[in-house]
């Protein structure tokens, strides 16, 4: 009888282990707010309408509406969107977040800026992984007050220094 609850014990023990190992890997959980929220069992998907809030680690990102993957981390925005981290900010027309893969695009009437610099442009790419900025279709910066156009531009946020 003693060898059966040792047993059933270990067994539980190992359950309990798993359960809360698969919590501590399953990633940051994101933080989502709108007006107006449904999940969509057909397509695993929040879908998301009015003042748009989504936080995932330390990047905000809010828009009129979106689509949220929490699986994934992948967000889908459009609407007077904008992308927060520190002291940086994207704003356009729509976004699309790789989540996994640390990437955002921005679409339509690109806005970026930190201190001491502002970027416009068509369409921006950014990589929190290598922290690079890639800026194309009609770019206009403004560094420190010289103001220039270019048709592409790279921008290192983490060495603040264009490529």
């Amino acid at each position: 009888m003693e060898s059966k609850s040792f047993a059933t014990l270990l067994i539980l023990i190992f359950i309990l282990t798993c359960c809360m190992s698969a919590t501590a890997f399953a990633g940051p959980k994101p933080v989502i707010q709108a007006d107006s929220t449904y999940y969509d069992i057909n397509t695993g998907l929040y879908v998301l309408n009015g003042n748009v809030y989504v936080q995932v680690k330390n990047r905000t990102i809010t828009a009129n509406q979106a689509r949220v993957s929490v699986g994934s981390l992948e967000v889908w925005g459009s609407g007077g969107v904008t992308v927060c981290q520190d002291d940086i900010q994207f704003s356009g027309d729509s976004v699309y977040v790789y989540g996994a893969q640390d990437r955002a695009v921005v679409d339509g009437g690109v806005s970026f800026s930190r201190t001491g610099l502002s970027i416009t442009a068509d369409k921006a790419e950014f990589n929190w992984r290598s922290k690079v900025g890639v800026f194309s279709g009609n770019v206009t910066v403004n560094q420190s007050g010289n103001l220039w156009t270019t048709d592409s531009l790279t921008y290192n946020v983490e060495t603040n220094s264009i490529l």
